[in-house]
């Protein structure tokens, strides 16, 4: 890997590499739009990309794909992909990606350069970190705030949580589609 370019990606430069995690959380909506849980195994790649300039700014980030399969099984039930990009002269860390029902996102957050943790978010109203969704989706699951946050806990492991929040229709309040797992580096 280009260590000039990962030197460059901040609070990001600790995700370069190949990741495994075997013991995540799922609570999602059921197909009775109750609670289905599940626990999942995933991989997450990130691959350094060269820096975008964009007028004034320039970003260096990270290419990443993430695959996760219950437990015992052997077909993926959640894929995304997308970037994770630093800007460096605003602090800011950009999440952008798309999961193939249909959603697409781009969650952010101010992050300092050396933080060993950090929050990013997204609202379905905003115009910069925000959430759009298919017909479907937009009128049975819609996806109203989307929060992550991560957490390294050394060189070689990392922590994430996420909540998904969904307007469902009957139903008074959102419902936290959450999930959770502790990753491994597997391949630098």
């Amino acid at each position: 890997m280009d260590t000039g370019l990962i030197a460059q990606l901040g609070p990001l430069a600790t995700l370069a590499g190949v990741w495994e995690g075997t013991t995540g959380e799922d609570s999602a909506p059921s197909d009775d739009r109750g609670t289905e849980r599940n626990q999942f195994r995933e991989r997450m790649a990130f691959e350094p990309l060269n820096p975008v300039r964009n007028h004034e700014q320039t970003l260096y980030g990270l290419r990443y794909i993430t695959t996760a399969w219950r437990i015992g099984e052997a077909d993926p039930f959640h894929e995304d992909l997308g970037y994770w990009l630093w800007d460096a002269e605003a602090k800011q860390v950009t999440r952008c990606f798309i999961v193939p029902r249909g959603v697409s996102v781009i969650a952010g957050g101010t992050v300092e350069p050396s933080a060993k943790s950090f929050s990013l978010a997204a609202d379905v109203s905003s115009h910069t970190y925000g959430i759009c969704s298919n017909l479907f989706l937009d009128k049975a699951f819609k996806t109203v705030r989307y929060e992550l946050t991560v957490t390294f806990l050394d060189g070689d492991r990392f922590y994430y949580e996420q909540d998904t929040q969904l307007q469902i229709p009957g139903q008074a309040n959102l419902f936290h589609h959450r999930d959770q797992n502790t990753l491994s580096r597997v391949k630098a």
